[in-house]
């Protein structure tokens, strides 16, 4: 059976740190950094990539359409 392995980009410049993103992830991949973007806000990444599995959760509820969401299958 084959599995799929996501992975997102984040545009960390137009990231606004609301962390929407990471409540709705329904397998606590993001989280918010500790470093900061060009103006002043925590912008979200991957805390652990291992577990995405591209649903694209995040992608659809962030407000300022800041991810982009890839899928990949695995053999």
């Amino acid at each position: 059976m084959a599995k799929i392995k996501g992975t997102i980009i984040v545009d960390k410049e137009r990231c606004k740190g609301c962390a929407v993103c990471v409540a709705s992830c329904p397998f606590q991949v993001l989280h918010l950094s500790s470093q900061v973007n060009g103006r002043g806000y925590p912008f979200a990444e991957m805390e652990h990539p291992d577990q995405c599995t591209g649903c694209a959760s995040c992608a659809v509820i962030c407000p300022d359409s800041c991810i982009t969401v890839y899928r990949q299958k695995f053999e």
